[in-house]
């Protein structure tokens, strides 16, 4: 089989299309052709070795795909080979066949693609645990959501308006906001023009966010808590931007508000229950066109190392999937 592979620690130059053997499930692991395999920002970083999980060399990249099962295991129960599953493994995902346990697959409902599905865990995953379990948000509150035009950022808006929430969308181009007006949301800004603390304020009459969504870190972080209104949520996605930013813990103090952390995949192997249950809402929602899933572009197989550079330059509207 053919897989892209990461041989030493470095940009997405450095990875290499390679031969391999076809991987055999054990008694208790299906095989998956891989349809598509989904890319996310933090594809950047562990290929760099700067991701908080550092697998050994060589591995390939890809935390999630989509496919059919072509082979299962003696012991294992529940799923039979030509079914369409879609599943999150962290990395190895960029090649043409997998092998991963039975719960690490959702089924995927027929009226959903196998393209959609494959992005939907990862973007839409860290959504939902992050704005209905850790925000708390409720319907009639006010969302704010940093980066809002890439994979999380358009989870975030969608997810956002079906909670009920109102939602301001900001991104750093008039181009960006308006993909982000199309997915739902309600206000815009754009913070490479506005001063974002001051925007937020306007947009709610001064009274300030009831959540925000940050994906984005760096100098964004501290305008946004600065933003927040009294018993605020910010909630700490990730950081696009390079940095990890410090906060004046006298903000949260003043506010009455709170810094909250969201670690999506220790959610979803210390908490199986409660993830299986979001991943259902989300593939219903998606199979009834609730949300949208949505596919930017997809590469061949080959060509991996120009769509992570492309998640690098921050030029993904959506999701980006690469294709064996």
């Amino acid at each position: 089989m053919k897989a892209v592979l990461c041989v030493e620690l470095g940009g997405p130059e450095a990875l290499r299309l390679e031969d391999l053997p076809d991987p055999e499930p054990g008694p208790d692991e299906v095989a998956v052709d891989v349809a598509f395999a989904a890319l996310n920002f933090f594809d950047t970083l562990i290929i760099a070795g700067k991701y908080q999980s550092k697998p050994a060399l060589p591995f390939s990249p890809g935390g999630e795909m989509s496919g059919v099962v072509s082979a299962v295991g003696a012991r294992v129960e529940g799923l039979a080979v030509g079914d369409r599953v879609a599943g999150y493994l962290g990395h190895g995902c960029c090649r043409e066949k997998i092998v991963a346990r039975p719960d690490q697959l959702t089924l995927v409902p027929e009226e959903l693609g196998l393209d959609r599905a494959a992005g939907l865990i990862i973007t839409y995953g860290t959504t939902l645990h992050a704005l209905a379990d850790r925000g708390e948000l409720k319907g009639g509150e006010t969302l704010a959501v940093l980066g809002a035009s890439g994979g999380v950022g358009i989870a975030a808006v969608e997810v956002g308006r079906l909670l009920g929430a109102r939602v301001i969308a900001c991104a750093s181009s008039a181009e960006k906001l308006a993909f982000a007006k199309e997915r739902g949301a309600d206000e815009l800004v754009d913070y490479s023009r506005e001063d974002l603390k001051t925007r937020l304020k306007e947009l709610t009459d001064g009274r300030g966010v009831d959540v925000v969504y940050d994906p984005v870190g760096g100098d964004f972080a501290e305008a946004a808590v600065r933003a927040l209104a009294w018993r605020g949520r910010h909630l700490v996605i990730g950081f696009a931007a390079g940095e990890i930013p410090k906060l004046p813990l006298n903000l949260p103090m003043l506010k009455g508000a709170d810094v909250r952390g969201v670690f999506w995949s220790a959610h979803a192997e210390r908490e199986p229950a409660a993830h299986r249950a979001e991943l259902a809402r989300l593939f219903d929602w998606a199979a009834d066109g609730e949300i949208s899933a949505h596919v930017d572009a997809i590469l061949p197989l080959a060509e991996t190392a120009e769509a992570i550079a492309r998640i690098k330059r921050r030029e993904a509207k959506g999701k980006i999937l690469v294709r064996p």
